[in-house]
Parts: structure tokens; C-alpha cells; sequence
């Protein structure tokens, strides 16, 4: 997945999404940003960010997101929006 630049319009939306760290430090990593943002961006942020978040690259977010991040209800939309249905499992934590 290809970087989402940092512009006033998605640092806003980095500092709203991913509160808890810098829009820089949220944009460095193009599919962890993606994922928080499946599960708390609003339609607003999301018509910022389809801007530089082409389908494909949506698709690459929702096949390497991290888990924990985006909730059940979020993981079967989205995966319905990019023409997954039913959507696959949702990413699992791995211990050990």
C-alpha cells in the first residue's frame, strides 16, 4: 500500500482517528492507519482519505491489518464495501 501524504486535510483526520499519536507518526504506517481508520473514521474522513486510498489499496489494508484494531461490525462492511462477501475471518492475535 502506498503512503497517505501528510496535508492539512489528513492531518486533521490523523489527529482525530489516531488521537494518541502524532498525524505524522499515524501516517508512517499506511495499513495500521487504515485499519484505525475502518473502525472510527466518519464519512467526512473517509472522502479525505479515498483521495490517496485507492480500492486496491484498501483491499492490501484489509489483508495485512493488524489485529484488535477493527471491530466486527467494521470488518464485515468494509470487506462487503470492496466486494468480499462474506467477509474472511478477522485478523487473530498470535501468541507464542
Amino acid at each position: 500500500m502506498k503512503r497517505i501524504p501528510l496535508t492539512p486535510e489528513t492531518e486533521a483526520v490523523a489527529r482525530r482517528i489516531v488521537w494518541f499519536e502524532s498525524p505524522a507518526e499515524a501516517l508512517e504506517d499506511p495499513i495500521r492507519f487504515m485499519a484505525y481508520a475502518m473502525a472510527h473514521a466518519t464519512h467526512d474522513d473517509m472522502r479525505v482519505l479515498r483521495r490517496y486510498v485507492s480500492d486496491e489499496d484498501f483491499r492490501d489494508a484489509l489483508d495485512q491489518a493488524p489485529p484488535g484494531i477493527i471491530d466486527s461490525r467494521s470488518w464485515a462492511y468494509w470487506n462487503s464495501k470492496m466486494g468480499r462477501y462474506p467477509a474472511p475471518p478477522l485478523p487473530k492475535r498470535r501468541l507464542g
